[in-house]
């Protein structure tokens, strides 16, 4: 298993993994309550019922905080075959809240501004 972080535009974090195991699997690992309590207990999610789904290729629920400030987002699995017969397991996440800002490097050399008092 191998796993790397990447850059998408849309999200706000991107995961992909390189499983051994074949799609059929790991789908039934993420749709299934009581395999998904496993590795995603049903308490951090919204509601145990997914948001969407395209059997065998994804599936989107809704997470939230169990602490304040109880932030929600949405976590999307898609599965599709790798060239190794295994699976290729991306996992994206969005805040539901566009308000919420990212923190930005401190070299990112941005202006600053300030407000007088």
């Amino acid at each position: 298993m191998s796993n790397t972080v990447e850059p998408d535009a849309d999200a706000a974090l991107v995961i992909e993994y390189e499983l051994d195991a074949p799609p059929e699997k790991v789908w039934r690992a993420v749709t299934i309550p009581a395999l998904r309590e496993r590795w995603l207990p049903d308490c951090d999610l919204a509601g145990a019922e997914p948001l969407s789904s395209i059997t065998g290729e994804e599936v989107r629920y809704r997470l939230r905080d169990a602490e304040p400030p109880f932030r929600e987002s949405h976590v999307t699995f898609r599965i599709e075959p790798n060239e190794a017969g295994g699976t290729r397991f991306r996992i994206i996440q969005h805040a539901c809240d566009q308000r919420v800002r990212q923190p930005r490097a401190a070299n990112s050399n941005s202006r600053t501004l300030m407000r007088a008092a």
